[in-house]
């Protein structure tokens, strides 16, 4: 019995080990990851957690964040003060960091070995030559031209309503159950911190929440809230959160909506096709009044930025990302390009759902 208590402090960390391996084995089975876990486990956790955070004003996630931050300081002052030993210590933080490591996974992280987009969808995968993407980013610059709104004030409760209604009509064409919980946004505590690194928004897995930063400008709002949605609803590539959010933006009946998506997106396009010989062409397509609101946005990010954390950021996410399966990293954002593309270009799998971006 004494050596059984002696050890106690070591299951959290053998179960740790068991979610590590369980990674391992599950990123070769994404089939089974979209079938049991996106499917059907994580709609019933993305349910009881939102259900239950959607009774506080307040963040929970930053709160569990800042409470994180703060232990090690707590330990060590207690250390120094002799109020717990150095061996105590040391398995309390253990135990902290296997419990984080578990439920990041269980609550939400398993999401990030399910089967790609292509697969999930049944949207054909395919290679356009660089003159099909010049062509296509031309008729997509006509289009942004001409859905180029006023932007200086947003209804957020208003913008909310419709970006959800928008998610219930393309639930079965995305392939989620909605309505899979509660997803208002929630003003990021320490947005002034996060703005300096160019986060504008992050879903919390664990107490299902979505945030945006309240640092952000009115026309980057609804693209914004929409891609967060989308991690609530389960999707982890950022490529595909940044897809969902657009062709939900693109299919809603509000034109500030539509205009901000097809804005954000185009950003991914023109870096993309920076090197080619039509780039100069297709910058100077741009009309003047898109082009205001895109030196806006550059302008203000530029002044809130902070250089260094923001590469710090970038470099963290990255390894983040690259140890989740997103071999890209960073550069995983870019590939909305490649998804909206193949979205744009099979007319079958639109007509097959009726699909008609405004």
């Amino acid at each position: 019995m004494r050596t059984d208590r002696k050890h106690k402090w070591l299951i959290l960390p053998a179960l740790a080990g068991i979610v590590f391996a369980l990674t391992l084995i599950l990123r070769r089975h994404p089939g089974f990851v979209e079938t049991w876990y996106a499917q059907r486990i994580y709609p019933f956790i993305a349910s009881i957690l939102s259900t239950i955070s959607f009774v506080f004003p307040f963040s929970l996630d930053d709160s569990f964040y800042a409470i994180l931050i703060l232990m090690p300081v707590v330990l060590l002052v207690q250390l120094f003060t002799k109020r717990i030993k150095w061996k105590a210590a040391g398995k309390f933080l253990l135990n902290t960091i296997a419990t984080v490591y578990i439920l990041f996974y269980v609550l939400w992280g398993f999401n990030y070995f399910r089967s790609p987009l292509p697969d999930r969808l049944g949207i054909k995968d395919r290679e356009p030559d660089t003159e099909e993407f010049v062509q296509f980013i031309h008729q997509y610059v006509t289009e942004l031209n001409q859905l180029h709104c006023d932007f200086d004030t947003v209804d957020k409760a208003e913008i909310d309503r419709l970006i959800e209604e928008s998610y219930q009509h393309l639930a079965p064409v995305l392939q989620f159950a909605y309505p899979m919980g509660k997803r208002p946004d929630k003003t990021i505590t320490f947005s002034g911190f996060y703005v300096k690194s160019g986060i504008t928004g992050y879903f919390g897995p664990f107490f299902n929440e979505v945030h945006v930063n309240k640092k952000i400008l009115p026309i980057e709002y609804p693209y914004v809230l929409a891609h967060e949605k989308a991690h609530q609803l389960g999707i982890t590539s950022e490529a595909e959160a940044n897809f969902y959010a657009w062709l939900v933006c693109l299919n809603s009946s509000s034109q500030q909506i539509r205009y901000s998506a097809k804005l954000f997106i185009s950003f991914h396009f023109f870096r993309q096709a920076r090197g080619l010989e039509a780039y100069k062409d297709l910058v100077a397509k741009i009309s003047p009044e898109v082009q205001a609101d895109i030196n806006r946005i550059t302008e203000h990010w530029n002044k809130l930025r902070n250089a260094t954390m923001d590469k710090t950021a970038s470099k963290l996410n990255d390894a983040y990302l690259k140890h989740n399966n997103i071999k890209s990293g960073i550069k995983d954002y870019t590939g909305v390009v490649d998804h909206v593309m193949n979205f744009s270009l099979d007319s079958a799998f639109q007509q097959r759902h009726g699909l008609t971006p405004r």
